[in-house]
């Protein structure tokens, strides 16, 4: 799950995924919360998951938990 949101994250940024690590925080990776919302509808439909967006889920690594327990 995390290396899938790393190349959706990638592909979006247009960045190369070996960059960032699943301790990477949208943050660092110059998100802002309407590029966190295009990215979370992007996961939703690839993966069939919905996902309740939150400050908490900050984190790919954290996310990939999240969606992980949704599965």
């Amino acid at each position: 799950m995390t290396n899938k949101i790393i190349e959706v994250i990638a592909e979006y940024k247009g960045i190369s995924p070996d960059g960032i690590s699943p301790d990477t925080s949208f943050m660092e990776l110059g998100l802002d919360s309407l590029d966190i919302a295009e990215l979370i509808m992007q996961i939703e439909d690839e993966l069939g998951v919905t996902v309740e967006v939150s400050p908490a889920l900050n984190t790919i690594a954290k996310l990939a938990a999240h969606i992980e327990s949704k599965m």
